[in-house]
């Protein structure tokens, strides 16, 4: 085997491995641009995190934007979507009005 041979080899896998990356960098990104709020089922009265069939027409639960799921109970979020925003990579979900 020549030594060419040998350097050809490592910079095709070397190009397989950037590639890669690339890929996975360009999905976080497309992934991450959403205009859309992360949304679970809850009840409106109790917080509580139902199954998402109970969202669907007839279920006793309402979509909840943003916010995070604790022991069953949702909070930090709305249910009014235009009151929550969506941030990109790492930027979460955000409600309510800074005070002063």
């Amino acid at each position: 085997m020549d030594t060419s041979d040998t350097t050809r080899r490592r910079m095709r896998s070397g190009a397989v491995a950037l590639g890669g990356m690339g890929l996975l960098a360009a999905t976080l990104v497309a992934c991450g641009s959403s205009d859309e709020p992360d949304k679970r089922c809850a009840s409106r009265s109790t917080l509580d995190h139902l199954n998402s069939k109970e969202c669907k027409s007839g279920g006793r639960g309402a979509y909840y934007y943003g916010g995070t799921v604790s022991n069953g109970k949702v909070s930090g979020g709305s249910f009014d979507k235009s009151a929550v925003t969506r941030g990109g990579i790492g930027g979460g979900s955000h409600s309510g009005s800074s005070g002063g």
